[in-house]
Formats: C-alpha cells, sequence, structure tokens
C-alpha cells in the first residue's frame, strides 16, 4: 500500500463566489482522456504543452450547423475562414465536408490553393489586396470582395489592361444595434456609401460582375436579432439592384461572428449559459430572408463565413505544473509550461481548466501564470481550482480558434499540434518548433560570427 502524500492543514474563508442560474459550482471533475485517449498518454507521446484537437467534434459541430441553416433556407453555403485555424489539416477536415475557402490574405489564399480548393470556390476578404493579389484572384475566378474605393480603382485598373472580367462583391458596414459599431471595413449602409460604390462597379459592366453583397458586423455576437438586421439591409440593397439594373444578386454573405461557449472577461454569467443557439442565429437571418419579398427564383445563396464557434470546442491545450507559489498578498498561484504567447485568447477569455488527475477535496482561489518572464503573462487572474502539485497536468478547454493563428514564437517555442482522427488514432499536424527551425531564417554578417569573450 502505497503512502499517502501529506496535505497540510489550513483554514480557508467560506466565500460562495458570486451565483449563476444554477447555484455555486460544488464539485469539480478531471479530464483525464481526449477522445478516449488519456491525457498522461498523450502529454508522454508529444510533449508538455500540446494542442489537441478532435476531428470528431469538427465534423460534428459543423454538421450541426448545416443542418440549423439548410432546414429553414434552401440554398446554404459555408466557407471556412482560414484566418480563425489555417492548419491545412484542420482546413481540409471543413473541405471535405463541402466549406469553401474564405481568405483574408494572399499567404491564406495561396493555402487553400495548395489544400486544393478551387479558385472559384475562394472568397477573398480583407482590406489589404496588392494589384499581384487581385491578378492572381481575377485569373482563379475567386470572389473578391471589395472593401474600399482604392481598391475598386485598383481593380478598374488592372482590368482594364488584362482584359478579363471579375466576379465581385462589396463588403456593406451597417448599424445593427450593436455598439461600438464595425465601421472600419467596408462602406456604409445608412450613408450611402455602399449604394455609391454599387453604382460605381455597375458603371463598368464589361470589367467586372456584381454578384454579392458581404457584411461581417462583428465578433463573438451575443445578439441573434443583429443578423437579422444585417440580413435586411443587405436584401434591400440586393432588391435596389434588381429594380434600378435589373439585375439579380446571386449571394448575401452574412460573415462570421457567431459566439462560442468560452466564457468572456468580466462576464457574469459563463458563456454557454448567455450564447445564443446555432439555431437561433439560423432562424433570425433565414427567416428575414424568406421573408423580405425576393422572388422563390431570385432567393440569393446565404453565404456563412462562421469560425470561432466552428473550431473552439473542438480543440484542448494540455500543460504541466511548474511550480507553487504563494503571492504577497496570501493568494495562491501556480505557473504553468504554456503562456499567453500559445494561448493568445487568454487575453478575452476565462478559458476552463481543468485538472487532468484525480485529486482531493480540497479547492482554492489561485492565479495561474504562465512560464514567461513578463507581467502580464497571466492565463487565469482568478479561478478556483483543487490543490495542484508540480508535475501535475491539466487541459484548456475551447482553444481552437485563433490560438493557432496568433500564437507568438517568444522566449519559448511553439509545440507540437495533435489531430486526434475518426478511429481514435493521433497524428501530429504540425510539428513543435526547434533551435534550427528558428535559425534558419536569421543570417549572420561575416564580420560577426567570431566572439572572443
Amino acid at each position: 500500500m502505497s503512502k499517502k502524500s501529506y496535505e497540510r492543514p489550513y483554514i480557508q474563508k467560506l466565500n460562495t463566489g458570486t451565483m449563476n442560474k444554477f447555484g455555486t459550482k460544488t464539485e469539480y471533475a478531471p479530464v483525464t482522456a481526449i477522445e478516449g485517449v488519456p491525457v498522461k498518454k498523450l502529454i508522454a507521446d508529444y510533449g508538455s504543452p500540446v494542442f489537441v484537437i478532435s476531428e470528431r467534434q469538427i465534423r460534428k459541430t459543423y454538421h450541426e450547423a448545416v443542418r440549423a441553416f439548410k432546414t429553414r433556407y434552401p440554398k446554404v453555403q459555408f466557407a471556412w475562414s482560414y484566418k480563425t485555424n489555417y492548419l491545412n489539416a484542420v482546413c481540409n477536415i471543413f473541405h471535405q465536408e463541402g466549406s469553401w475557402a474564405e481568405v483574408v490574405s494572399m499567404y491564406e489564399y495561396q493555402k487553400a490553393i495548395q489544400n486544393g480548393v478551387p479558385g472559384k470556390k475562394i472568397i477573398f476578404n480583407g482590406p489589404d489586396k496588392s494589384i499581384e493579389d487581385l491578378s492572381i484572384a481575377v485569373d482563379n475566378e475567386s470572389l473578391i470582395h471589395i472593401d474600399h474605393l482604392d481598391e475598386l480603382y485598383l481593380l478598374v485598373e488592372l482590368l482594364e489592361n488584362k482584359k478579363k472580367k471579375a466576379r465581385v462583391a462589396i463588403r456593406v458596414n451597417m448599424d445593427t444595434g450593436i455598439y461600438p459599431m464595425w465601421d472600419r471595413f467596408g462602406f456604409n449602409y445608412e450613408n450611402g456609401q455602399a449604394w455609391n460604390a454599387i453604382n460605381k462597379i455597375m458603371s463598368h459592366p464589361e470589367l467586372m460582375e456584381l454578384v454579392g453583397l458581404h457584411c461581417h458586423i462583428g465578433t463573438y455576437m451575443l445578439s441573434a436579432n443583429a443578423y437579422s438586421v444585417a440580413a435586411w439591409k443587405l436584401s434591400d440593397l440586393a432588391m435596389n439592384i434588381q429594380l434600378r439594373y435589373e439585375k439579380t444578386i446571386s449571394y448575401l454573405d452574412l460573415g462570421g461572428g457567431f459566439a462560442s461557449a468560452n466564457t468572456l472577461k468580466g462576464s457574469y454569467l459563463q458563456g454557454s449559459d448567455i450564447i445564443p443557439s446555432v439555431d437561433d442565429y439560423a432562424e433570425a437571418i433565414t427567416s428575414t430572408l424568406l421573408n423580405f419579398g425576393f422572388k422563390q427564383e431570385n432567393l440569393p445563396t446565404l453565404i456563412l463565413e462562421t469560425g470561432r464557434a466552428m473550431i473552439d470546442d473542438a480543440a484542448h491545450l494540455l500543460g504541466s505544473v511548474i511550480a507553487i507559489k504563494r503571492l504577497s498578498d496570501g493568494r495562491r498561484s501556480i505557473v504553468m509550461d504554456f503562456g499567453v504567447n500559445i494561448l493568445f485568447t487568454a487575453f478575452w477569455y476565462n478559458h476552463k481548466i481543468s485538472p487532468a488527475q484525480e485529486f482531493s477535496h480540497h479547492v482554492e482561489d489561485m492565479v495561474v501564470y504562465g512560464p514567461l518572464c513578463m507581467n502580464i503573462d497571466c492565463v487565469r487572474e482568478s479561478v478556483t481550482l483543487p490543490l495542484l502539485n508540480r508535475g501535475d497536468n491539466v487541459v484548456v478547454h475551447r482553444v481552437g480558434a485563433y490560438n493557432m493563428t496568433q500564437w507568438m514564437q517568444f522566449i519559448t517555442m511553439r509545440p507540437k499540434v495533435v489531430l486526434i482522427d475518426m478511429d481514435g488514432k493521433t497524428h501530429i499536424i504540425r510539428e513543435n518548433e526547434t533551435l534550427d527551425t528558428i535559425n534558419q531564417m536569421e543570417k549572420m554578417p561575416k564580420h560577426l560570427k567570431s566572439i572572443n569573450l
């Protein structure tokens, strides 16, 4: 019989914390496996920290979203948002399911092409498209979403010399009742900028075909009704184009921004308690389109670029405890082997953190720090966790969106990313960085190659 580890006695002030509609949290459960694969084995095989992505969860979430929209509206097309997570294996899961590609840079565009996405099924968004970028998109017959007049004029100049026609849309910003309003991108609906851009495009029928209208009203949107407002305003533009130019708009792209179940910093309730469901978003958008007054044969295709809500749940970050400390104010803190350099969304969310092994019944409010020599490296400013020891493992939940595109090589190097497939087999889909992979991008001037200390 093994000797039990000693736990010091302590007196703790009883504090129930802020209640939610379900009362206070009364129990903690360890997360010992991801999709049936033990956490300890994943760390032993691939190191700590390590990102783990579930292919099964990606496909399940995608199917739920497709069902929600296609049962309510006859013409729906999803386009995977590359900026949310552009690991090739992740992108190709969505492409296998029928999703197009939505990109905002030539880097992402080239990734989509290399992943096998036909040019016609790439939506090219974003404010930074060079004339070379536009030329490639025109040659591939991609959908070009024009963001500003300078881009429009650049495209006209290109097409006049190229003698080719482009398929274009405009991005529209608008007041949907959510503030601050996103008006940095695209043309404003209320002040007539959008209609002005439409008229300019329609004055060049030999160069451009206006095939769609696009908006992206915000991120982590907690109001499904805001999408109803957006759908109405895009429909209004489409109907006026039909009336004035006898031109039928092929699609309305409502962008993304659907919330995942992560909890925003400062939120009174848990994210899973307050976010709209995918059915709520679908009902708001499709009811508006169906009731607007389009003839059945002129119903536009509904395009959706949602990223965060599709991928967040599918990924976890596994890590290990480096140290346990007491702060000067008496609070307990733990130092993990991962920080905000690879968990960028810790700046936005209070990520759920679960122990990966059994633990005692003692819990304590504590601060979770990363390993970086920077004071901002705080993963959770306050979280109630069981007492953990050096070498214990934890699981951070819902990390699939943006962490693997916004992470940084800073102080430490980026870790492996592992995919668990539909059969429970594990695959490395991105190797960890090494000193060699970092140094290969550097060049040493000849006069600095030798030192004498």
